[in-house]
């Protein structure tokens, strides 16, 4: 008679996002049919090429949705909540996503049984901190732990690959413009690899001493928001450009201005979020605590900002 191998499911949502398709691969890798969830399945597809025909499955499940949330976990071993936002675009997206989609996916998902459930946070996840991102990530902390206390929460600072939004865009304005903005320049950072957040993701979920816990995740070391733009500037090649603090007059300019973008460069939500120190805090428990190791930025950031050098550069591959 032919033995059946029982695979085990994890369902993803926001596994098509930046820190999700690596979440995927590597749960692909240690041989799980992953079903990645979110408002469109059309662009999860390019993840399909990293697993076996029918391996990963694209489905669609938006948060606000309990039927599909709950079709979406049903009969799935793990859950993980990759879904947040960095900017509203309109008021209480905040609340309704950070908080309110992070409880309503914690209860269903215990409702269905769900052995294991991992959800990205945020270092700055505090329910006194003075911008609504923070607040918001505090009370989907909240609201996870109510309706799942077995949930592994992990808060990463910021997230840097060679697909991110901040060293690119950076990098990006350190070629085009003759000096380098900086605007909370003394703000600390502790930038974490998005493989090592993806790697700390598939720890949370497989080990038992991980059940209930929260992990801050930092890079080997903090630097200031100033001396990141400096380190950014080295990397381009555009390091004898100046640095030069923003009145703040000109960014409250600036911020009333972006309000009329799609894409603000700046928000009044996010220059609250600067005035706090971004790294792990004294005490907690982190990469070390899963077994892991994380990787410097001048490990990996040099390679995918050379092609903002003058005269260009290959456009790196994907790191894993």
């Amino acid at each position: 008679m032919r033995q059946t191998t029982i695979r085990r499911v994890a369902t993803v949502f926001g596994g098509a996002g930046f820190i999700g398709r690596y979440v995927v691969k590597r749960l692909a890798v240690e041989g799980w049919v992953v079903r990645v969830a979110g408002r469109d399945p059309a662009r999860a597809r390019f993840l399909q090429t990293q697993g076996m025909v029918g391996q990963i499955v694209p489905l669609y499940a938006g948060l606000e949705d309990e039927g599909a949330v709950a079709r979406a976990v049903a009969g799935a071993d793990l859950v993980v909540n990759l879904v947040g936002i960095l900017a509203e675009r309109k008021d209480g997206d905040f609340q309704r996503i950070q908080a309110e989609g992070a409880g309503r996916l914690a209860r269903i998902a215990a409702a269905a049984g769900v052995e294991r459930l991992v959800h990205v946070s945020a270092i700055g996840a505090d329910p006194a901190s003075p911008s609504r991102y923070g607040r918001s990530k505090a009370e989907g902390e909240a609201a996870v732990r109510a309706a799942f206390p077995g949930a592994t929460i992990l808060r990463p600072s910021i997230v840097f690959g060679p697909e991110d939004q901040f060293f690119n865009r950076f990098a990006n304005l350190s070629r085009l413009l003759p000096v380098m903005p900086v605007v909370a320049g003394a703000t600390r950072f502790q930038p974490v690899y998005v493989g090592d957040v993806a790697d700390a993701v598939i720890a949370a979920a497989t080990r038992e001493d991980a059940i209930g816990q929260t992990y801050e995740l930092g890079g080997p070391r903090a630097m200031s928001f100033r001396e990141l733009l400096r380190f950014v500037q080295q990397c381009t090649g555009h390091n004898r450009r100046p640095l030069v603090d923003l009145p703040q007059g000109l960014v409250k300019l600036q911020i009333a201005i972006g309000r009329f973008l799609p894409n603000p460069p700046l928000t009044e939500d996010q220059l609250l979020m600067l005035q706090r120190d971004n790294v792990v805090a004294e005490g907690a428990k982190g990469f070390a605590d899963l077994g892991l190791r994380p990787k410097a930025v001048e490990a990996v950031v040099p390679g995918y900002l050379s092609r903002f050098r003058p005269g260009g550069g290959r456009r790196p591959q994907v790191a894993t």
